[in-house]
């Protein structure tokens, strides 16, 4: 795969619902071969603002300041090697096993 190649985030819908904290992401793509996944509360276009995270993930918001999207970078990575990703968005949040297992098996 080409890693300069851009491509939009949501090319499929894998019709998983990614819950964190209290927000279900209904739009799902895991990308494999970068392994970098997508999560995303209804229509991406919806997303107005950027911003990183402290653990070097990116978050999405709406007009409104309300969290619409999440990028993990490295997620399978990171739960195969320390059991959880840790998101801070504002506040930290630790995702298991338990909530990405499925999607990433599934990619």
């Amino acid at each position: 795969m080409d890693r300069n190649r851009v491509r939009p985030p949501f090319i499929t819908e894998t019709g998983m619902i990614v819950r964190i904290g209290d927000i279900n992401f209904d739009r799902v793509d895991y990308d494999r071969d970068v392994d970098v996944l997508y999560l995303h509360v209804g229509d991406p276009s919806t997303a107005v603002d950027f911003d990183g995270t402290p653990e070097g993930h990116h978050v999405r918001f709406d007009k409104d300041g309300n969290l619409v999207g999440i990028t993990l970078l490295h997620p399978k990575m990171l739960l195969d090697e320390d059991g959880k990703i840790t998101i801070t968005i504002p506040e930290r949040v630790e995702v298991g096993h338990e909530a990405l297992d499925e999607v990433l098996a599934a990619a």
